[in-house]
């Protein structure tokens, strides 16, 4: 298990309008897009019975909006009109065979493996999920990883948030995918309405 470099800043005492820590890190690294992020009534969707989010996620979504790192890895939204990365909620009851579940379950400290959420994707086919367990900020980032050598685990375990993870996938802290993460800057991050 790989653990986020600040994982412990910004999961208490986040007062409301302040931007989580992670993203003010990330966006030294990844310029948003001149379109700006998406906005979304968080509270709305609670309403609806959907699962709260954590807090750096929807500062990220804030900020970027749904879209590509580097035209390689894919961040889903909840629904916002127009957008083909609005399909966050479609994946909830993501189906991950009981095999690859098992082999989730090795990794973990828990004694049984928490529901996964699934939040991003890669060209490659590797799935990025959130371990749904406790509080929306305390949830681990798992990577499925669809492509591995003979022996070696499907599964690489995070625990940080979910910008914190991307944050260590771009400076190249942590390589959890199927192909190599070019750790080369500048990092491009392209939203569904453009540059």
């Amino acid at each position: 298990m790989f653990q986020g470099p600040d994982s412990d800043v910004g999961r208490t005492g986040r007062e409301a309008g302040m931007t989580h820590p992670a993203i003010l890190s990330l966006l030294q690294v990844i310029t948003p897009p001149l379109s700006g992020g998406d906005v979304v009534d968080w509270n709305a969707l609670t309403r609806a019975g959907e699962p709260e989010l954590p807090t750096d996620y929807k500062d990220f979504v804030a900020t970027y909006g749904g879209g590509e790192i580097d035209e390689y890895f894919s961040v889903s939204t909840p629904p916002v009109f127009g957008s083909p990365y609005g399909d966050l909620l479609n994946g909830v009851s993501s189906a991950v065979s009981v095999e690859d579940h098992d082999e989730l379950a090795g990794q973990l400290t828990a004694s049984s493996v928490p529901q996964l959420m699934p939040f991003g994707a890669t060209a490659s086919g590797d799935v990025t999920f959130w371990l749904r367990d406790g509080q929306p900020d305390d949830w681990q980032v798992a990577v499925f990883r669809r492509q591995v050598s003979y022996g070696a685990s499907r599964w690489v375990v995070f625990d940080g948030g979910m910008v914190e993870f991307c944050l260590a996938v771009v400076t190249g802290v942590l390589d959890p995918f199927s192909e190599r993460f070019v750790a080369d800057e500048p990092h491009t991050f392209t939203g569904w309405m453009g540059h």
